[in-house]
């Protein structure tokens, strides 16, 4: 497997996290032959987001912060379509199990991050960040909504003022990780998963790709903007 493989780009799907994507990440993946399917997950949201209920799973001794985004999350996914935060990485796990092949967890343990976030966090930084979460409780769908169709439309411009305005925040949360999601690729590749489609934020789609390219390793990219446009598979395929 690893001789015939090992050409194989890596592909990266850039999802977001309330959106239901569950027809359009499958038709991707209908016809492509794969050894693995990876995540942006850690064990404990593995555990959280792919039980069969995973209001069961939701942990109340988890920071203020995760409380307060998992909370908005869910909001948000409700109310847009998605059902429950992170449906596309159920739909990842199941077209895993579908066709027997292993489900990599490649993200960073959250509360290892989080961590990490609040304590390189100026005070200013904190306050942001909690007003922030706790806006996203009660902002009217619509304005979520267009802010998700103004992503797609210039996902760079768009990283480019969360940079400005919270630098630490996009360091820790998407450059840091990045980096680490790329060497757990690149070491799982060299363990004889050539080919992998990878299911992550949309988010880390360029940073993830430049890192996997420094380490040598072939990337395909499938953003956001684009996978919307895909269709769901007939019925009957795989």
């Amino acid at each position: 497997m690893l001789s015939s493989t090992m050409q194989a780009p890596v592909l990266l799907i850039g999802a977001a996290h309330v959106v239901d994507l569950n027809g359009p990440i499958r038709g991707v993946l209908a016809e492509r032959t794969l050894d693995a399917i990876a995540v942006e997950l850690d064990a404990e949201r593995a555990g959280a987001i792919l039980t069969p209920q995973p209001n069961a799973a939701r942990g109340g001794n988890a920071p203020l912060f995760l409380r307060l985004w998992s909370t908005v999350q869910r909001r948000l996914g409700e109310q847009i379509g998605a059902g429950v935060p992170g449906a596309e990485m159920r739909t990842a796990a199941d077209l895993a199990r579908e066709r027997g092949i292993p489900l990599l967890l490649i993200d960073d343990p959250i509360r290892e991050t989080m961590g990490r976030l609040l304590r390189s966090l100026s005070f200013k930084e904190r306050i942001t960040l909690l007003v922030g979460s706790i806006i996203g409780l009660v902002v009217p769908t619509r304005i979520i909504e267009h802010q998700i169709d103004e992503y797609a439309e210039a996902p760079a411009d768009y990283l480019e003022q969360v940079r400005e305005a919270y630098p630490t925040i996009a360091r820790v949360l998407i450059d840091d990780r990045n980096e680490h999601m790329a060497t757990r690729l690149a070491t799982m590749r060299s363990n004889g998963y050539g080919r992998i489609a990878a299911v992550v934020g949309d988010a880390h789609l360029p940073g993830l790709a430049l890192a996997l390219r420094r380490r040598e390793v072939p990337v395909e990219t499938l953003a956001f903007r684009e996978l919307r446009g895909v269709k769901a598979p007939s019925a009957g395929s795989s």
